[in-house]
């Protein structure tokens, strides 16, 4: 108690290359498209559409 470190002013949560960030199921692919480039906008990385191929 006491150590003095005052309130945190940002959070950072590092992302390596080839995390997926988002999955989603139940809806078609160009609704799917269109939700993640709006939310691909607002984030400060580079981002890839992939879609997964079922065998």
């Amino acid at each position: 108690m006491g150590k003095g470190k005052g309130n945190p002013e940002f959070w950072i949560a590092e992302i390596r290359p080839g995390r997926i960030l988002f999955e989603m199921s139940g809806i078609d692919e160009a609704s799917a498209k269109k939700a993640l480039d709006l939310a691909a906008y607002k984030l400060p990385v580079q981002t890839e559409f992939v879609k997964r191929s079922v065998l």
